[in-house]
């Protein structure tokens, strides 16, 4: 069993690694014996890295802004450097938020979130993919919403992009399964993070109405995402392919 899930000295990608859920699935795949490339949109990306590597674990940071097409394909470039051009893990944490009601969502922020949520994680995933095939093993972990089931509200990029990622994983997964790579998505819940922020104000009637329908009567935090991403990234789940799994709290069955 042990064997199952053992990951000891895979080499993983976490992008959005510097924070919130990224940070947590990022950390419990160190905590598992990975060697981890954490991509972030700052100088803070190199901060958080030495923390890591300060606590013993093997920890590099890759700045980039995920939005720009050439910066994708260069930060995966710098990433598998770092890794000394292997890979077995990728996780794609990243992700922006924009709120505004759909008659009058800008342009401009349309385009950047469909860029940074639904293009750069195809691409990510592609080039992932390049160098898993070579060796016919891998694993790819996209991450979608609730909204990739619910519509959301004053969401519409979010909850276009996150839908086309929940699609997506399905396609990869067809695509590469049979060739040994497994392409599955992790969907959380409402998370206590700082995308979340204007929702975790109690002052705010959404908080009390979304807390009563989850039945762990909780939000979720970073350290719920490790035992799915570790499941994901290990042997244990070779013949899983496509599957969006809720990391909610029950809230998808109330």
């Amino acid at each position: 069993m042990h064997k199952l899930f053992d990951i000891e000295g895979k080499k993983a990608i976490v992008t959005g690694g510097t924070r919130g859920l990224g940070y947590g699935m990022a950390e419990g795949l160190m905590e598992a014996g990975c060697e981890v490339v954490i991509v972030g949109t700052s100088d803070k990306v190199y901060d958080v890295a030495k923390g890591f590597c300060d606590r013993g674990f093997k920890c590099h940071g890759v700045k980039a802004d995920l939005s720009k097409r050439q910066e994708v394909f260069k930060c995966f470039d710098d990433c598998l450097a770092s890794l000394g051009g292997d890979l077995d893990i990728l996780v794609t944490a990243h992700g922006i938020q924009r709120r505004h009601s759909a008659e009058v969502f800008p342009e401009n922020e349309w385009d950047e979130v469909i860029n940074v949520n639904l293009n750069s994680v195809f691409f990510l995933c592609q080039k992932a993919a390049n160098v898993m095939l070579k060796k016919g093993y891998g694993k790819i972990i996209t991450i979608a919403s609730m909204v990739s089931w619910f519509g959301g509200q004053t969401v519409p990029a979010y909850t276009a992009a996150k839908g086309g990622v929940t699609q997506l994983t399905k396609e990869l997964s067809n695509d590469w399964i049979d060739r040994g790579i497994n392409v599955n998505s992790i969907a959380p819940g409402y998370m206590a993070t700082e995308m979340n922020a204007a929702l975790l104000d109690k002052n705010n009637p959404r908080y009390q109405q979304i807390t009563d329908r989850i039945p762990a009567h909780r939000w979720g935090t970073g350290d719920d995402m490790k035992g799915a991403v570790i499941f994901l990234a290990s042997h244990a789940s070779d013949y899983l392919g496509g599957a969006i799994i809720p990391v909610d709290g029950g809230y998808l069955v109330k």
